[in-house]
């Protein structure tokens, strides 16, 4: 009987028919999963530049003092309409902008407010206009879809229930004197 096993094991070892088929079953889930995590960092890295360039413009506008008093939400549509790339921009993003004192140390939650689908709607937790050279930081978090959300970094990448994950962009800027 082990004779007779050892022979069968010895033929199918021999048998080279159907190698490519093994490597391939193989390599291929790993090479696809390297690729969709690949395209979903590139379009993380384009979504989160957009939100930073369209931050940035805004506070620009702000900072220029075109006679307009920005608030909450002329800020959030001026900021989700230069951010092009992301969908939903309006619901599934959050504004917080705080007057800070230069001469204190800065005492700001690191967790930064995000939307989140699956809880109730929350008021602005903070958000001050402020005065002529005043110190002001403002911070956008805007809640994301993984263009993968099954596979790879995708999966990674999720951190909520709904299974999307936060982008943050942060300015620091002073109000020009009037």
């Amino acid at each position: 009987m082990i004779k007779r096993m050892v022979k069968r094991f010895r033929r199918f070892s021999d048998d080279e028919r159907g190698n490519a088929t093994v490597e391939f079953a193989l390599l291929f889930p790993l090479l696809m999963v390297a690729m969709l995590s690949g395209i979903e960092l590139a379009f993380v890295t384009l979504k989160h530049a957009m939100l930073e360039r369209a931050v940035d413009m805004t506070v620009r506008d702000i900072r220029l003092g075109t006679g307009v008093n920005f608030q909450h939400d002329d800020l959030k549509t001026t900021i989700c309409e230069r951010a092009t790339f992301i969908k939903s921009c309006d619901a599934n993003m959050r504004l917080e902008m705080i007057q800070v004192d230069p001469r204190s140390p800065l005492d700001i939650d690191g967790d930064p407010d995000c939307t989140d689908r699956t809880e109730e709607v929350k008021p602005v937790r903070s958000f001050v206009s402020g005065a002529s050279n005043d110190l002001m930081i403002l911070r956008a978090c805007a809640k994301i879809d993984p263009l993968f959300p099954t596979s790879g970094l995708g999966k990674q990448l999720a951190d909520n229930a709904e299974g999307q994950y936060a982008l943050v962009a942060t300015t620091v800027f002073v109000q020009e004197p009037q």
